[in-house]
């Protein structure tokens, strides 16, 4: 006979309530859920089938094998085809909802925007590059920095065609006159990594003609350093396996090249608030400084829209221009509505005036939307409007800390909402529809893209000089499209084109 002394008696005992308290505690949080589940006439939504029940490895290769083949948006694009437009697909322990219908990400960006936020899993992701960031944080911190960024792109800010002129020219003297071929990817990334430190920093540069090592060095590591980040939010804890030590160096220099122009802020601080009312237009660091001086949070405020300034812009122009040189029927028409200005540098007003151009604009951005793929978590127990059961129409059930992600890349694709011809190249498409919603270029509701504006500015005045200045286009890549992903979305093979003078 095994007799038990008092202290495993007491071991057992603690065991058992500890179990029991577990019990209790899993099946209230079952009855509150189905309680809420009938009340809001919740259905589940249609689930990504799955052989292993518990990690869902049996994905693995079909992920592996999209990322190795540059197919990652297709294979998003194809388990919509699969599953419909909201399912849950489970990946690694993690149970998400995808949704590509308009009126879910209305709710999460808009209608019901505190039941979400940015969530861990995309914050643990950003957080080495961007640390506490825009990009990064929810709550009074975003909202703070927002209000501080907010002056950077008023209508007085980015109306001046004169600063992006400057700026498109010295890219133009870089386009080679003889018709041989050019990456124009390239230097849309310099001149948008140019015409962002101006604007953010105050400070001229001019990276297309100097090529310093530094900025050679930033845009290697930044590019890297945002490959790697998508990997992060693909692949979760196996990412580690393929980030690592590159990862870290990038980062490092990335911060390093942007510290510098921060420690050149804090240091001429008290200069630059007697400046103040002699500057023309509203400089973000230099505001910035006056609000803190502490390094690491001037690095993740400032490196935060650099990133987006830089590669949202180049991004939008890349893809414009890769579309031009595939359809020459919409570069001659563009030419004719290009030709009413007679030549003269276009104003912002000028701009807004040429339709066709705002037509491929959006074309470009329904076809290639810069930012392909977004997520965002609960913050509580909450409904989704549509997605649920066997037809789609009822309310889907989110739990407190589920993910959702919504694919804007392949929302701007359903053939019901942009019609059968969705996959192709159409900007004639634009004089009839209105979208709302289904389309999705530069995120909305509260967190909608602030640079949304001077993004198209700078892109429309971009396209609109290059098209006075060459009067032909011709593809020199003859080889198929591949995605890069970073933070956002460009060309894997860059924009190889060659251009005619006038």
């Amino acid at each position: 006979m095994i007799i038990m002394g008092p202290d495993s008696l007491l071991l057992r005992l603690a065991c058992t309530l500890i179990v029991v308290f577990y019990l209790v505690k899993k099946i209230n949080r079952a009855l509150t859920v189905r309680q809420f589940k009938q009340t809001h006439g919740c259905l589940p939504p249609a689930s990504e089938p799955r052989k292993d029940p518990i990690l869902s490895l049996d994905a693995l290769p079909g992920i592996l094998h999209a990322a190795r083949h540059d197919g990652i948006l297709n294979y998003l694009q194809a388990a919509y085809c699969r599953n419909g437009s909201t399912f849950l697909s489970s990946f690694l322990g993690s149970n998400d909802i995808f949704t590509i219908d308009p009126e879910n990400i209305k709710t999460m960006l808009a209608v019901k925007f505190t039941d979400f936020e940015l969530g861990e899993k995309r914050r643990a992701a950003f957080h080495p590059l961007l640390g506490n960031g825009i990009f990064s944080t929810d709550g009074a911190q975003w909202e703070h920095s927002r209000a501080l960024l907010r002056p950077s792109f008023t209508r007085t800010q980015i109306s001046s065609t004169e600063f992006h002129e400057r700026h498109v020219q010295s890219l133009i003297r870089n386009i080679p006159r003889d018709g041989s071929t050019v990456d124009l990817q390239t230097l849309f990334f310099s001149m948008t990594l140019e015409t962002s430190i101006d604007l953010l920093v105050g400070e001229t540069v001019d990276s297309q003609h100097s090529a310093s090592d530094d900025f050679a060095e930033f845009a290697k590591h930044i590019s890297h350093a945002q490959r790697m980040i998508s990997l992060i939010l693909t692949f979760g804890v196996l990412s580690k396996l393929h980030c690592g030590s590159g990862f870290k160096k990038s980062i490092r220099v990335v911060r390093g090249f942007i510290g510098k122009y921060v420690r050149k802020a804090i240091q001429n601080r008290t200069s630059l608030d007697a400046e103040k009312q002699q500057r023309e237009r509203y400089v973000f660091l230099h505001e910035l400084v006056q609000d803190t001086c502490d390094e690491a949070r001037l690095t993740d405020e400032l490196l935060s829209i650099l990133i987006a300034g830089r590669d949202t812009t180049a991004g939008l122009l890349s893809m414009l221009f890769y579309e031009l040189a595939q359809r020459p029927e919409v570069w001659e028409r563009l030419q004719t509505e290009v030709g009413t200005l007679e030549g003269q540098l276009p104003s912002f007003e000028q701009l807004k005036q040429l339709k066709y151009l705002s037509w491929v604009i959006n074309e470009t951005l329904r076809l290639h939307p810069i930012v392909p793929s977004n997520i965002r978590t609960a913050t509580r127990d909450t409904v989704l409007p549509v997605g649920g059961g066997p037809d789609g129409k009822a309310p889907v059930f989110v739990s407190k800390g589920q993910n959702v992600v919504y694919t804007v890349y392949a929302m701007h694709r359903r053939q019901d909402l942009y019609g059968p011809d969705a996959d192709e190249f159409r900007p004639e498409r634009w004089a009839t529809i209105r979208p709302g919603w289904a389309f999705l270029p530069f995120n909305g509701g509260p967190r909608i893209c602030l640079g949304q504006q001077y993004a198209l500015t700078l892109t429309s005045y971009t396209t609109v000089r290059i098209l006075q200045t060459f009067k032909s286009i011709s593809n020199r890549d003859p080889g198929p499209w591949k995605e890069w992903l970073g933070l956002t979305m460009a060309s894997k093979n860059g924009i190889k084109v060659s251009l005619v003078p006038k």
